[in-house]
């Protein structure tokens, strides 16, 4: 069993997230804006990281900009969701220090692919 924290503002997002890495066999764990976000990472040290990007207060940019300056956060693998699908967005999330790139509306079959490729 893998620890997930899943980190979206939006309640049905995080609810479908955590449903999906549930039935997996995941121990999901929550936060539903940016600086719970970084304090429950560093609290539970989690085997990956799903980040909404767009959150109010600090977003998903700043969220991975704080987590890649710990040490333990230089090689957890951290999945940015997006709503913004614009060319250019998968790569900048990339050029950011993101490991993997999900659009919203979530696509269940993607979601678990990405989830366990990036868990292997």
């Amino acid at each position: 069993m893998k620890k997930v924290l899943v980190a979206d503002d939006k309640d049905t997002g995080r609810e479908l997230v955590r449903t999906v890495l549930e039935k997996a066999g995941h121990e999901v764990f929550e936060a539903s804006d940016g600086e719970a976000a970084v304090v429950e990472a560093l609290r539970i040290q989690p085997d990956l990281i799903i980040l909404d990007i767009h959150m109010p207060g600090l977003d998903g940019f700043g969220v991975i900009e704080k987590l890649r300056r710990e040490a333990a956060f230089l090689h957890t693998p951290i999945i940015a969701l997006t709503a913004s699908a614009m060319m250019g967005d998968r790569e900048r999330a990339m050029a950011a220090g993101f490991t993997g790139y999900i659009t919203k509306p979530i696509r269940l079959d993607a979601l678990r692919a990405e989830v366990e490729r990036l868990l292997a």
